[in-house]
């Protein structure tokens, strides 16, 4: 698989050097708490923040408002992603240890956008999203729940799935309706993309 640029997604060279100081710091804080799998730094790019970075030219079509990343971990994607697009972007991740790593790390890359919710999805009042995101935290199933709540009306969801997304929406269909769109994954050929948008419950208009 050809190794993919930041550049490939239209980010600058500045945000390129921004988000390479971002895994700088990543690194760091690793050896303290556990962020992600230690791996070299050229992996790293590639698992992370590219896998991230794919992600943005599917929010072309998402109106002004604010992204919202739920289960932000080491900040994949949501923070990649406010890096990149300069979005209003609120992080939920209710570990207090990583909401520390979030907080330097949006100073460090000077994102004045970014919010970050020290709490569980459940408890956290937020306002309404243009996009809802979320990578590796819960079932489809789980995560429809979270963004039909949070999404305002014409906003979408973007979740990276991995090879059971299609069996992830076979199990949601009896609960969820929606409008599904799918993408290959650049980074990860057993993985698809998932642009869910007009959320409702099943049995509702």
């Amino acid at each position: 698989m050809k190794q993919l640029e930041a550049s490939d997604f239209g980010v600058s060279r500045e945000t390129e050097q921004a988000l390479c100081e971002y895994l700088i710091l990543l690194r760091r804080w690793n050896t303290r708490i556990n962020l992600v799998a230690d791996a070299p730094e050229a992996a790293l790019w590639q698992r992370h923040i590219i896998d991230s970075l794919q992600l943005v030219p599917l929010l072309a079509a998402a109106a002004p408002g604010p992204l919202v990343d739920l289960g932000s971990g080491a900040g994949f994607p949501g923070l990649v992603l406010a890096a990149a697009t300069e979005r209003a972007t609120h992080l939920i991740e209710s570990d207090r240890r990583k909401c520390a790593f979030l907080t330097e790390a949006a100073r460090s890359l000077g994102l004045s956008k970014v919010r970050i919710y020290p709490s569980r999805i459940e408890a956290t009042t937020l306002p309404p999203a243009s996009i809802v995101t979320a990578r590796a935290l819960a079932t489809l199933n789980t995560l429809l729940g979270y963004a039909h709540r949070i999404l305002a009306p014409g906003g979408f969801a973007l979740f990276p799935k991995g090879r059971t997304a299609e069996q992830e929406l076979t199990e949601a269909a009896p609960a969820w309706m929606m409008r599904t769109e799918r993408f290959p994954s650049l980074t990860d050929p057993a993985a698809t993309i998932l642009r869910l948008s007009e959320i409702h419950p099943a049995g509702t208009p």
